[in-house]
């Protein structure tokens, strides 16, 4: 329990408690109007200087740090365990406390003397060690441990237990604060529960990790990575066929010959092949006139001039002596016509079969050299094709290498895909059998929950601890539970409950505090319910409950006879007045 929360600042109002149920009461100072309220009187202060008091953060937005608040320390005397421990912190040294008493030898982390002052002194964070052993029985492994990554942490159990209305503490059951993560919630209300905290924790992990594949595979459809394909059996395709054609040109390069003069090469079997076309078109232009010539030697034929004698003797007609030796003589000069005609065809004859041959016998040389020139050519090539074959093969190794690069990462996204699904499904399965195997923890918070939600409503409400793929679920329902009272009295169930298993554990800080923003909005028979049963539970469990409220708030009229309302109130009254506040002086 809480015994006293005091300061440095002599305007501060020391607060001493006395166990049990224990009310904060705000005021109206006197002349105050109705219009007049008492936020100002440091109820919600009171429960952010507990939480800086148990190694809560104090950043530049903190209240403490203000000018009239910094240069003084606050201090708490309180049980940790078994023993009274007193500390100190100031704002302006938050990353110290002062232990003033109580310290044991059981502490995971010992106090340092400081030789100026005198004083023991805790590291701020070995002061957060110190209390999660000892309240929440936490490792006292450093929190850089990758074991203790995900873990449950003091300042996210002891939230449960002060719920700070700036934190959006006071939204939803499950949550002690609005920027509180899902696993957390998980890891924390699982310890809380007596469940296994550790499957909660290893489904971060898994989630984490997802997470990072999540990103490489954003990455690379976005570009970061080239030309993207989704699955690694499309890449293996793709690599197989860049593969092949990498080994052809390969082989290509192993085997090939540079021709010196292979661009004259090339050249003079063209000029070849070009001479044997022009031999082949003239070869058949001789051909065509030898048979022209043939046929004009078989019609050269010299006149018949027997036929024209028989027919001038047909006709009576005697030709003289001299007559027929004219006809003899142009007999013989047509004879002779017809010779010398016959042997200019057969010498032109001659001349084209004699050209005809020696062109053949040009094109059987042209083509042997041609031959010659093609094997040289087709055992090799030029310098300039052997340099781009190089280029073209340095091309396609990159290209292949990056395909190989992107196949492997590929198929060790899917692998790695695969195995977190695994390990996700064991995971589920995991906690299945914790949640059968702690059936008896689960039931006893359900029953808990459902005897507080029926003191305090007309239905119980019920607590719903449900195994999904995804980690526990806890949900809260109470009937009407879209109502700000409604939710509030759900937030008083589910911490009383907390409360409760705590303490037969015997574990936790001890004590539960509620701010007065709790309870706005609630019935004023439920406020008096709420008060009635936290009184009732923290006398019969060895807890303290300390509340924070308005005077105008407290309904009187509501208490069952038996309950003293006036003997729960601490000695030091807050009111609205600015001397009457919590710290005495003003800030904003």
């Amino acid at each position: 329990m809480i015994r006293s929360v005091t300061s440095s600042l002599n305007s501060f109002k020391a607060l001493r408690f006395q166990g049990g149920l224990d009310i904060i009461l705000a005021q109206k100072s006197p002349g105050a109007s109705d219009r007049q309220t008492r936020n100002g009187a440091g109820k919600t202060s009171f429960v952010e200087l507990v939480h800086f008091l148990m190694g809560g953060n104090c950043g530049l937005e903190h209240f403490l740090q203000e000018d009239a608040l910094a240069a003084h320390s606050y201090a708490i005397d309180f049980d940790l365990g078994p023993s009274p421990t007193q500390v100190e912190r100031a704002p302006t040294e938050k990353s110290r406390v002062v232990v003033m008493g109580g310290e044991d030898t059981a502490w995971p982390r010992t106090p340092k003397l400081d030789k100026k002052t005198g004083h023991l002194i805790l590291k701020n964070s070995d002061w957060g060690v110190v209390l999660g052993t000892k309240m929440f029985r936490l490792p006292a492994d450093d929190e850089d441990d990758e074991t203790c990554r995900f873990g449950p942490s003091f300042r996210s159990l002891f939230s449960y237990f002060a719920r700070r209305q700036n934190a959006g503490g006071l939204v939803s059951p499950e949550k002690q604060s609005e920027k509180q993560q899902p696993y957390d919630q998980q890891v924390a209300l699982s310890y809380l529960l007596g469940l296994d905290a550790s499957i909660p924790q290893q489904l971060q992990e898994v989630r984490q990790r997802e997470k990072a594949l999540n990103e490489v595979r954003k990455a690379a459809k976005e570009g970061a990575f080239g030309e993207f394909v989704p699955r690694a059996a499309d890449l293996r395709t793709k690599l197989t066929v860049h593969e092949a054609h990498l080994n052809r040109l390969r082989e290509q390069l192993a085997t090939f010959h540079v021709v010196p003069k292979y661009r004259q090469l090339e050249e003079e079997g063209a000029e070849i092949t070009k001479h044997l076309s022009e031999l082949v078109n003239d070869n058949q232009v001789d051909r065509e006139l030898s048979r022209r010539l043939q046929e004009s030697m078989q019609t050269e034929t010299p006149p018949q001039f027997a036929d024209v004698r028989r027919a001038y003797g047909e006709a009576g007609i005697v030709l003289s002596g001299l007559i027929q030796k004219r006809f003899e003589e142009v007999q013989r000069f047509h004879k002779s016509i017809v010779e010398n005609r016959r042997s200019h065809l057969q010498a032109e004859m001659v001349a084209a079969e004699h050209r005809i041959q020696e062109r053949d016998y040009e094109k059987e040389r042209l083509d042997q050299r041609r031959a010659e020139i093609m094997s040289i050519l087709k055992s090799g090539g030029a310098l300039e094709q052997f340099t781009k074959l190089q280029g073209e093969f340095g091309r396609l190794e990159a290209q292949t290498e990056t395909l190989r690069k992107r196949f492997e990462a590929a198929e060790t996204l899917e692998r790695k895909g695969a195995r977190l699904e695994v390990e996700r499904a064991r995971l589920h399965q995991r906690l299945k059998d914790d949640h059968h195997e702690q059936k008896v923890a689960i039931e006893e918070a359900i029953l808990a929950f459902e005897d507080l939600s029926n003191a305090l409503c007309e239905k119980a409400g019920s607590l719903t601890v449900s195994d999904t793929p995804n980690g526990p679920s806890f949900e809260v329902t109470i009937e009407g539970s879209r109502s700000k009272g409604i939710n509030n009295m759900q937030i008083f169930c589910f911490d009383m409950m907390l409360m409760e298993l705590c303490a037969r554990r015997q574990m936790g800080p001890g004590f539960l505090i509620h701010d007065s923003h709790l309870f706005d909005g609630v019935d004023g028979r439920q406020i008096a319910h709420a008060l009635e049963v936290g009184a009732d539970r923290a006398s019969k469990l060895g807890f303290q409950y300390i509340v924070t409220m308005n005077e105008d708030a407290v309904p009187r009229s509501e208490f069952r006879k038996s309950f003293n309302f006036d003997e729960h109130v601490v000695g030091t009254r807050l009111t609205d007045a600015v001397d009457g506040s919590l710290f005495g002086v003003r800030f904003e």
